[in-house]
């Protein structure tokens, strides 16, 4: 709409074809404003990839620092470090006959234990939360103190397990059992929260779906609600677990041990997961520990991750394909 200016000349509010973004920049305001505009995207492009290389090249840098040591690429007469015998021996006092199967097998039933223990009840407090409970501002403050929980540091977990299953309910301290279910609270929040938004993904006209065809809540959460939201479950609760395979403050906390000369079989044994070990044989005076047997120990921790949270992705797409 044209108006009348102060020099009683008639003008528009704003010119045709005029950059919204130009400012007080010159150059957007001139001739060479397409010119101005488009390299500025590339430029702004340029910098994002300049950032997600920097942070690949770091990955790859430290990934070829262990691998270095690891496979013995500079001392090639040595033999690799990651062999047989080393995934299936106990730890020893002697580089040469070191072991990883103790902390392998302890790490996977600290894992196991805190499945059982821990996802029914984290997917089912994100079930009622999402699904059951109230909209009030009591499930709001619920909510927001359970995503705070999720950053809390892993040493206070520690303490908590400590206190609970330890002085409180007089389980022995070090074993099995105790290291699965701190490790389990440390990751109760993440479940709940990646369990919550998978939940919350689901579109709710499904739901209001299945509820006019006389379907009841039940139904519709066994039936259309949890199919939906597995995909997010499972990859959440699957990289909740790659974050606690990692876990050494917690396990220090409740006096589990660094090293253990035996591979536990029950839940009351004593425990050592494999971050422990590796701290252990850092530690140790001689340098084939401090070198070539760490970057042995992580190398397998990295491969153990990488291979839960490749898990964690075919499974999501699994899932993914069957529901479309």
């Amino acid at each position: 709409m044209s108006v009348e200016t102060d020099s009683g000349t008639a003008g528009t509010g704003s010119a045709d074809g005029a950059d919204p973004d130009a400012g007080d920049n010159p150059f957007a305001r001139s001739g060479w404003g397409p010119l101005y505009r488009a390299l500025r995207d590339k430029a702004f492009a340029f910098a994002l990839l300049l950032a997600a290389l920097s942070g690949i090249a770091m990955v790859f840098i430290l990934l070829a620092y262990v691998a270095v040591d690891a496979f013995s690429i500079l001392d090639p007469e040595h033999g690799s470090w990651v062999d047989w015998q080393f995934l299936t021996s106990l730890p020893s006092r002697t580089p040469a006959e070191a072991g990883f199967l103790a902390p392998i097998v302890g790490s996977l039933l600290i894992l196991i234990v805190m499945v059982f223990a821990v996802f029914p009840i984290g997917i089912g407090a994100a079930v009622y939360l999402e699904e059951y409970a109230p909209k009030n501002r009591i499930t709001r403050l619920v909510r927001v103190n359970i995503a705070n929980l999720a950053g809390v540091p892993s040493v206070v977990y520690g303490l908590l397990g400590l206190a609970v299953f330890v002085r409180g309910i007089g389980l022995e301290s070090g074993i099995v059992l105790v290291g699965g279910l701190t490790v389990g609270l440390l990751v109760l929040p993440i479940v709940i929260v990646s369990s919550q938004e998978a939940l919350r993904a689901v579109p709710d006209s499904y739901r209001q779906a299945s509820r006019g065809m006389g379907a009841s809540e039940w139904q519709t959460l066994r039936n259309v609600t949890l199919p939906q939201a597995l995909p997010g479950i499972l990859t959440g609760t699957i990289l909740a677990l790659g974050r606690a395979i990692g876990e050494t403050a917690p396990l220090i906390m409740i006096g589990a041990a660094t090293s253990v000369f035996s591979v536990p079989t029950t839940l009351f044994d004593s425990v050592s997961a494999m971050p422990m070990q590796i701290y252990n044989w850092r530690a140790r005076p001689q340098p084939e520990f401090r070198y070539g047997v760490v970057a042995a120990g992580v190398v397998v921790l990295l491969a153990t991750m990488i291979l839960l949270n490749a898990t964690a992705i075919l499974l999501r797409n699994r899932y993914q394909r069957s529901d479309t």
